[in-house]
């Protein structure tokens, strides 16, 4: 990285210039390798533009950092927009400028990287505790719908019998998915419990379009629920809500065993 400093004479041991455009000479070291060179600044002996001819010969050095003592705020407009970090208020030797220009870079990057590294710590804590409590929050509320599902498959082995199921599912398509949206409209459950009495049918022998449907069903479709939810949201959106979900039950259950088998490479 190119710094150029406005100076009265051409080495390091020169004052800095008080005003940028009518610098003598522009000192540009290579902060990276050291090399200093020297530059004659072209609008000194110039009447008009003495500043614009210093902007273009900067730009021309691909000089990144510009220490002076004072600068016109149209000219330091140029040469921010062209990428150039402007630094004035300086004074004294070229050679203490920049020293000083370079202990500031280190203090304030070792600042800002502390600054850095404790806000994410605190950061870093809050998403934790914040986590934990979101997650206890939720296990909390988890907690009564396993235990109804515990008491629920419970009472499901102990009422519904394989001979009961096998007499209303016959195995066909169509009358199972039918009878499977059937039983799942009753009521609308937790998506968990749809899981659990799926698994119940599945290992009953009903089939999959059956249990399929029986899960669509039982997270849209709640005949109990329904005046509840006419009370809430009207007669006209509550009825033609759960139709629709009753009757798109069928080919999304159809389409999802087709699917299914498909990807499995057997039939459904």
């Amino acid at each position: 990285m190119n710094i150029a400093i406005s100076c009265e004479g051409a080495d390091l041991t020169s004052a800095v210039s008080r005003r940028f455009g009518v610098a003598r000479y522009f000192l540009i070291i290579d902060s990276e390798g050291g090399a200093l060179s020297v530059a004659e600044n072209p609008g000194v002996t110039a009447q008009r533009g003495a500043g614009v001819q210093a902007v273009a010969l900067l730009l021309g050095r691909d000089v990144r950092v510009l220490l002076a003592g004072s600068c016109s705020p149209g000219i330091r407009r140029q040469l921010e927009i062209n990428g150039v970090e402007v630094v004035t208020g300086r004074t004294g030797t070229a050679e203490d400028v920049l020293q000083q220009y370079k202990r500031d870079r280190m203090a304030s990057g070792s600042g800002g990287q502390t600054a850095r590294r404790r806000l994410s710590m605190v950061l870093s804590c809050d998403n934790l505790y914040e986590a934990a409590r979101r997650s206890w929050k939720q296990l909390l509320s988890m907690l009564p719908i396993m235990l109804g599902v515990v008491l629920l498959v419970g009472l499901f082995r102990g009422f519904v019998s394989g001979t009961l199921l096998k007499t209303v599912f016959s195995g066909r398509v169509g009358p199972d998915t039918f009878w499977g949206a059937c039983a799942g409209s009753i009521l609308a459950g937790n998506p968990l419990n749809s899981y659990i009495i799926g698994g119940e049918f599945l290992d009953q022998g009903l089939s999959l379009f059956a249990v399929t449907a029986f899960m669509l069903a039982w997270v849209t479709v709640g005949l109990i629920q329904l005046p509840a939810e006419i009370a809430a949201l009207g007669r006209r959106f509550a009825l033609w809500r759960n139709a629709a979900c009753f009757l798109l039950a069928f080919p999304i259950a159809i389409a999802t065993v087709l699917i299914l088998a498909v990807l499995n490479g057997g039939p459904a």
